[in-house]
């Protein structure tokens, strides 16, 4: 039995779970055409996640993903906080905006979050994926046991062999070029950053798990070419944000339709994490930053406050307007419509 016929999915895509832009109705629009549909719940708690699991299952009878981050709890360092806050300072006078005193851990860590654990064994979605890192033995075993299907994100040859050891049914190869947060294990390690195309090959090659290439795929013929280099299904992020189901607001979709779109730039200026991300007010404040941000998430609360701060002002230059490199290729359709001309084009390119 191959994944796909496992997942009960006829299109070999994957809508990426892109938290804070992936919404119940877009992933459960995907899912009903065909592909797979997925949600991002590593930016809410359990209460939040069990009301968008419900909704995907209010929308659709189909299989769908739900995305959890297991990053490492941050590393608390108060004068370093304070420091990224000071330095932040001039951006949020420009907008009469009063600093955060302080920051916090805004985001727990799957690695940590016994509720939601519990949420996922009551929920049982058909698909629980992982984003930078893994979950301990005993949480694979518990959501295996409910009825879950496992997949992790790689970024490297090492780490899918550690999903494979961990337990996980496939692996995500996530290119260099992907948008959103690499998904790096240890974000201070070396990172080699391995495009899509090499990182999917040596993962098929090497790892023994289904491969689901992530990172600069927009239409059929990428989906095209990364089945052919032995993929079982493409993962597409940047090209679902211009969805009118997508929850992008208006600046992003404007910036992904500007020029921004043509240098898309990584950064840990906006989160604490490397993310690849539309050229902006914040990314470029980042490219000169001379102090290094705290952990993720606590950085990203800095980050969030500031882009409230501007966009009161009515400026939307500082958002976390997450894409990839092929950004320039996005399609601004309804999802249904979107799934239905990837199909075409990937029929085309057979």
């Amino acid at each position: 039995m191959t994944l796909l016929t496992e997942l009960s999915v006829r299109l070999p895509i994957i809508q990426a779970p892109m938290a804070g832009v992936s919404t119940p109705v877009l992933a459960a629009t995907v899912s009903n055409a065909g592909a797979l549909g997925s949600i991002g719940v590593g930016a809410t708690n359990s209460a939040g996640a069990a009301a968008m699991i419900d909704e995907v299952r209010r929308l659709t009878t189909a299989t769908f993903n739900v995305n959890v981050f297991v990053h490492a709890p941050p590393r608390r360092d108060l004068d370093r906080e304070a420091t990224w806050l000071n330095a932040l300072k001039p951006l949020f006078e420009t907008f009469s905006a009063e600093l955060p005193p302080s920051l916090t851990t805004i985001y727990r860590s799957f690695a940590e979050d016994d509720d939601m654990l519990r949420l996922m064994i009551d929920r049982v979605p058909p698909v629980v994926s992982f984003h930078f890192g893994l979950p301990d033995e005993q949480k694979v075993r518990a959501l295996k046991q409910a009825g879950c299907l496992l997949m992790s994100t790689a970024t490297s040859l090492d780490e899918a062999l550690a999903a494979k050891r961990g337990g996980m049914d496939a692996v995500v190869a996530q290119g260099y070029e992907a948008g959103g947060h690499r998904g790096v294990f240890d974000p201070d390690g070396e990172d080699a950053q391995l495009g899509t195309l090499p990182l999917t090959r040596m993962l098929v090659q090497n790892c023994g798990l289904p491969v689901i290439a992530a990172g600069g795929v927009m239409d059929g013929r990428g989906v095209r070419a990364v089945l052919d280099l032995g993929a079982v299904a493409a993962q597409l992020g940047t090209a679902f944000i211009g969805c009118p189901e997508s929850a992008a607001d208006e600046a992003y979709r404007a910036a992904l339709r500007s020029e921004s779109a043509h240098h898309t730039i990584m950064t840990k200026a906006i989160s604490g994490r490397p993310a690849r991300c539309l050229r902006n007010g914040f990314t470029r404040w980042g490219m000169t930053a001379s102090v290094s941000a705290p952990d993720y998430p606590v950085a990203y609360d800095a980050g969030k406050a500031l882009n409230a701060a501007a966009k009161a002002t009515g400026n939307g230059d500082f958002g976390a307007q997450w894409a990839g490199q092929g950004a320039p290729l996005a399609r601004s359709l309804p999802a249904r419509d979107l799934i239905d001309t990837l199909e075409r084009e990937l029929v085309a390119a057979d």
